[in-house]
């Protein structure tokens, strides 16, 4: 079959559809060519498929025998690409190999054009991470300043994508500073910060706070015209486009006013507000001539690691740098791994800049700018500088990026010291291998009130916190930590047996973890010396369970000393590594049963307080006690922040208001 042939302006317009309808859900739907293997009785067959490939553009998908997608790739010819897989080694080199050697079967999609086949190839590789793809390893996202021009009185807000709406948005930014930036620029223009619907809810509740301290106009109380609120945000946006200097004259100008009507309060006011514009300008401290936008892409690789370096170019400033791991990168060159980043990054980020600087060529330049134009709506250029600025700020990013593979393995280093040094030097203190798993547990009361018990666990020398587990007390009544440790500890360990036996009854789960206490530790430490020791033996004998137990034995100024081990207190090194984990263990078993108590106590708290307010029953307590975390939030909280939590009207939040201010 001919393949068609396809105008450059054509693909432009392809693009721009494709963009907005292409996912992986339809692509599915599409699929064209091979049956999968279980639908047929026939076994695929490899060589009589090969011939079925039409020579269209399209997508191939490439699957072993348990029907797991080892590849996704594009070719502007499917029968010439998918075929040349099968041929007789050229040269691919070994992991190419490999993954041909376990395909089982393949399928395609055939597509209009080769832009079409670009971005479905994109959202599958996103969707299924295959095996033998190179895969961008960092999912983030970065915040942007958004000035909501669809409203009458507009806010200023950090999000963190973009939408087609009436807004206008300022980034991304991704070195910090936009909380600072949004908060000093509703400072100098005093605008609103509250979700209230204006002009409908004007003059229904009373002005904020923030208008009570001058950083709010209130427009919500009709204090402020359209018209010059209006003329506010068209200054704050001048602020945010990098326009700093009329503004610091200004502020200039009412400190040396005020400073002279010996107004001095006023004066150090605009003072700390001169210096916040400061610090927010300085945040774009590198520049060109340009002011455009422009990315600058370089990147570094050492043996199987890579990481890929990106700097933002935001109206000609450097507003930020960002680094990314690039991952199954073996036997590839730096041009190859510069396309799959390119491919990933600009699939997934909603700014596209209007140049992007690469440290080399990468593979279907050409494509892949048709592609970014039709994703921005406007011409994107891909360059490889080669001199002057460009090329200096490219090997800028380079370097960046080889530095952060150097910093990235000491610091591999120095956590491997932290953790496995750590645990290996244990290992050798007890005499107990492997050291694996260890659980710690504490107990937290307050003269026996609420009494809890807490348990973590560190794997490896790290927390391992989706193990965590926290015990409310059922049978002890009183300040009596034995009594309560051999509560926590049988209950801990009967729960474990009970699901190793119920596991043990499913022939379906051997092999795995059943429940969360199925898993055993290699070693127990108890906050304390002999006492909790012998109560952990004594649990651990009636069980029937033979796990070695070490005490955590604190000095008289509450700081780990030693360990209690086999009747013995050993001394350790206050210096190693295996100190100051067993430090940090014990320490992060009593943060855990003391945050646990708190929470219990808060609770109880607000539970006495909310039954005398009128207007407040069960229920509203509930909603009450799940919303705000401590009784001292619920007394700071104004009237429009509890009527925020559900099933509380307006006259109710003012009544438990006034109930708080009373009382105060």
């Amino acid at each position: 079959m001919q393949e068609t042939e396809h105008s450059k302006t054509e693909e432009r317009k392809t693009a721009e559809s494709v963009l907005k309808d292409a996912d992986v859900e339809g692509a599915q739907d599409a699929i064209t060519g091979t049956e999968h293997p279980e639908s047929d009785s026939k076994e695929f067959d490899v060589k009589e498929e090969l011939h079925k490939l039409p020579n269209k553009p399209g997508v191939y998908i490439m699957h072993d025998a348990d029907d797991t997608i080892l590849y996704v790739g594009k070719a502007k010819n499917l029968h010439s690409r998918v075929r040349s897989y099968f041929k007789e080694n050229i040269g691919r080199g070994p992991q190419i190999d490999k993954m041909v050697s376990l395909i089982a079967r393949f399928e395609y999609i055939v597509t209009d054009s080769e832009l079409e086949a670009l971005v479905l190839e994109n959202n599958l590789i996103k969707e299924y991470a295959p095996k033998y793809n190179t895969l961008l390893k960092d999912d983030k996202t970065y915040p942007y300043i958004k000035v909501t021009l669809g409203e009458e009185f507009p806010r200023v807000m950090s999000v963190r994508q973009m939408k087609k709406d009436k807004a206008k948005y300022f980034g991304p930014f991704t070195n910090g500073g936009v909380k600072e930036s949004i908060d000093l620029i509703n400072r100098l223009y005093q605008l609103r910060t509250c979700n209230r619907k204006l002009p409908r809810d004007c003059g229904k509740e009373r002005p904020c706070l923030n208008h009570h301290i001058g950083q709010c106009c209130a427009p919500c109380q009709g204090t402020v015209s359209r018209e010059a609120y209006a003329q506010q945000i068209d200054r704050a946006i001048d602020f945010l486009n990098g326009k700093q200097q009329p503004v610091l004259k200004e502020l200039k100008e009412k400190m040396q006013l005020a400073s002279e009507k010996m107004d001095f309060e006023e004066a150090i006011r605009y003072r700390d507000l001169i210096e916040s514009v400061k610090k927010v300008s300085e945040t774009q401290k590198m520049s060109d001539n340009v002011g455009e936008d422009k990315d600058i892409i370089a990147l570094a690789i050492d043996g199987n690691e890579t990481v890929v370096q990106v700097f933002f170019l935001r109206n000609g400033k450097l507003i930020g740098r960002e680094h990314f791991y690039m991952v199954q990168v073996e036997e590839l060159t730096a041009d190859n791994i510069l396309t799959s980043f390119v491919k990933q990054f600009y699939a997934g980020t909603p700014f596209i800049p209007r140049e992007i600087m690469l440290q080399e060529p990468i593979g279907d330049m050409e494509l892949v700018e048709w592609w970014l134009t039709g994703r921005k709506g406007s011409r994107v250029h891909l360059r490889v500088p080669q001199k002057g600025a460009k090329e200096r700020l490219v090997d800028l990013a380079a370097r960046n990026a080889q530095l952060v593979l150097s910093q990235d393995r000491e610091r591999i280093k120095r956590e491997e010291g932290r953790t496995i040094g750590a645990v290996k030097e244990i290992e050798e203190l007890l005499g107990i291998h492997p050291l694996t798993r260890m659980e710690a547990f504490d107990i937290s009361n307050t003269s026996g009130f609420a009494n809890v018990g807490s348990m973590v666990v560190y794997e490896k020398g790290k927390p391992k916190r989706s193990d965590y587990r926290k015990f409310r007390m059922k049978t002890v009544a009183g300040p009596d930590d034995y009594a309560c440790m051999q509560e926590v500890l049988t209950r801990r360990f009967q729960h474990g047996l009970a699901e190793r036996e119920e596991m043990l009854r499913d022939k379906n789960s051997v092999g795995e973890d059943f429940g969360s206490f199925t898993k055993f530790p290699d070693l127990l430490l108890m906050d304390g010396g002999r006492g909790q020791v012998n109560i952990a033996l004594q649990v651990l004998e009636e069980l029937g369970i033979n796990i070695p137990v070490c005490g955590m034995v604190k000095d008289d100024n509450h700081r780990t000393r030693g360990l209690y081990f086999n009747n013995v207190e050993l001394p350790i090194d206050t210096h190693s590594e295996g100190f100051k984990l067993i430090t940090r263990i014990q320490d992060e078993a009593h943060r855990f049963a003391i945050t646990y108590h708190r929470s219990l106590r808060s609770k109880a708290q607000i539970h006495s307080v909310l039954d005398e307010i009128p207007g407040v029953g069960p229920s509203r307590r509930k909603a009450l006690m799940k919303y705000f975390k401590s009784i001292e939030e619920l007394r700071a909280a104004d009237t429009a922040k509890i009527s925020e939590v559900p099933g509380i009207t307006a006259k109710v939040a003012e009544e438990i208001h006034r109930f708080f201010q009373k009382g105060d």
